[in-house]
């Protein structure tokens, strides 16, 4: 049973050799020798399981006396295809990646109309933080005069004593209002 194991680890050296081998082409090709390499990286990743599949019911069938080396070497069989799923995955992404510029006519001056209009972006929102900053200012001074108007209203009408001081008290808080008003335009 193990001479079947050591045939079956064989071919999946020679099968991984060939799909790492393969995978490292994928990104240099173009059009349709590229569709045809990735077509044929699928193929035989597909190959790989299935004979890591049989590795695994090898491995069952040995005693348990001895699987433990073979378990060990299962798994470490499994983290090699595992990385190269991940590599294809990678050398797949560079190919969407080089159809989507060239379906887009990216070739290379996007980078500095994108500068372009990022920069535009930023002065355009630098101007609008400063319109929103003095809006807020303004909306602080409002707040502020609105309170000490209040205030000075609270105060006038809580501390009258008498009616017939009561038009020299509208005069003068007029005119304290007023100066309160000329004091925060002047800020």
């Amino acid at each position: 049973m193990s001479s079947d194991f050591e045939g079956y680890e064989q071919d999946f050296a020679v099968l991984t050799a060939e799909i790492t081998n393969r995978i490292g082409k994928v990104p240099k090709l173009l059009g349709d020798e590229k569709k045809q390499m990735v077509s044929n990286v699928e193929k035989q990743l597909e190959e790989a399981k299935e004979l890591l599949e049989q590795m695994e019911l090898e491995v069952r069938e040995i005693p348990p006396q001895s699987r433990g080396m073979y378990s060990s070497r299962m798994r470490s069989y499994k983290q090699e295809m595992g990385k190269l799923e991940a590599d294809f995955k990678r050398s797949r992404i560079a190919y969407s990646d080089e159809v989507r510029n060239e379906l887009l006519g990216d070739d290379g001056n996007s980078s500095e109309i994108q500068r372009a209009h990022l920069l535009d972006n930023t002065e355009r929102l630098e101007r609008s933080s400063r319109r929103l900053e003095a809006g807020y200012q303004i909306a602080v001074e409002t707040d502020t005069f609105h309170w000490a108007v209040t205030h000075l209203l609270q105060y006038f009408l809580t501390s009258q004593p008498s009616p017939h001081i009561q038009h020299h008290s509208y005069s003068s808080l007029t005119l304290s209002v007023f100066m309160k008003l000329y004091y925060f335009r002047l800020k």
